[in-house]
């Protein structure tokens, strides 16, 4: 097979490159994806792109030779388990013939990556109740981080919601505990953020660095990030109980962002700090004694206009089993958290 030079249509426009990639050759792996992403050998338009590039109507993908399709170097990812299916469509909160929502449980991916073959990307087949093609991601969540998820039920759906995420048109708010409690109550972040290599041979470990906003433009792959926090509850000056709201759409921007306040989220052992142990006042992401060391971040809150009829959809998604003992524990109540925290700043 030689070269291919493949114009991107209108049905494909806002995809991301990976996702295209994968269903127009589905002999190709994630892992194939990023290693010629990372070599030049895929390119859009003559440039190099990364695979969560969003694709244009009209762009010119390069697209190396492959492997013919079928080959065993390549296998297709197998159809989910009894279980696995079960399991992802308890997780359905919400859904009608264009999209559904997710409650997704910590500790499962969204999309595969280096040794991921179990994420939701893969259990999508069981999520399609009649439909003629399995739904499609319009956005991520990390593995650790629970909560809301949407998906989409067609082509069309999924341009129209990525295109609300892309322009900022939806709402979400992440509910967390952290280390300590911020001061002042309610405030913003704008630390921008640069990925920092991981020590592994594969890269394992990179994470995110804070730049200051002053030197974002200075420092070569920073972008501008933005967070809103608001306390919701505190505890003496040991813990939190806060609501987040991405401005921007970072990797690990919520924990990157609240570690480099002095207040990592309860069980980030990747932005907690090396010192685990939280004694108050911040810093340490384990609280000890019987609280879960498990991540402590949750997508509460989504709000999306529907990309068909146009009506303003709010959902909401009850905390994990981990979270839910912590705030038992700790005395919170869900039923105390204002709708929305931020109202009373934003009037």
């Amino acid at each position: 097979m030689s070269v291919e030079h493949v114009t991107v249509g209108q049905e494909d426009a806002a995809q991301r490159l990976d996702r295209w990639l994968r269903r127009r050759y589905p002999q190709l792996t994630q892992g194939r994806i990023e290693k010629m992403c990372r070599k030049g050998e895929v390119r859009v338009d003559g440039g190099r792109v990364k695979p969560a590039f969003r694709l244009e109507e009209g762009q010119s993908v390069r697209v190396p030779p492959l492997p013919a399709e079928g080959a065993a170097s390549a296998p297709r990812p197998a159809a989910p388990s009894a279980a696995d299916a079960e399991m992802i469509r308890t997780c359905v909160l919400w859904r009608d013939d264009h999209m559904l929502v997710l409650n997704k449980p910590p500790g499962l991916a969204v999309q595969g990556g280096s040794g991921q073959t179990r994420h939701v990307d893969a259990l999508a087949d069981a999520l399609r109740f009649g439909a003629d093609e399995a739904p499609r991601l319009v956005h991520r969540l990390d593995r650790d981080t629970s909560g809301l998820l949407l998906m989409a039920r067609t082509r069309r759906v999924a341009a129209g919601l990525t295109a609300a995420f892309r322009a900022k048109e939806t709402r979400k708010i992440y509910w967390a505990a952290v280390a300590g409690v911020p001061s002042p109550h309610m405030g913003t972040i704008r630390y921008g953020l640069v990925k920092a290599p991981g020590h592994g041979p594969k890269g394992e470990g990179e994470k995110m660095q804070l730049v200051h906003p002053d030197e974002v433009e200075a420092t070569r792959g920073a972008k501008r990030a933005v967070t809103d926090y608001a306390v919701i509850e505190g505890l003496a000056r040991r813990a939190a109980w806060v609501a987040l709201v991405p401005v921007t759409g970072r990797t690990h921007q919520l924990r990157a962002h609240m570690a480099g306040i002095g207040h990592p989220v309860v069980g980030d052992g990747k932005y907690g700090g090396r010192g685990q142990e939280n004694w108050g006042e911040g810093w340490g992401a384990q609280l000890g004694g019987e609280v879960s060391r498990k991540l402590h971040l949750h997508a509460r809150a989504l709000t999306v206009t529907h990309p068909v009829t146009g009506e303003r959809l709010s959902f909401t998604a009850p905390l994990p089993a981990h979270m839910r003992r912590t705030w038992e524990m700790l005395g919170w109540r869900e039923a105390d958290a204002p709708e929305d925290p931020f109202a009373e700043a934003e009037a």
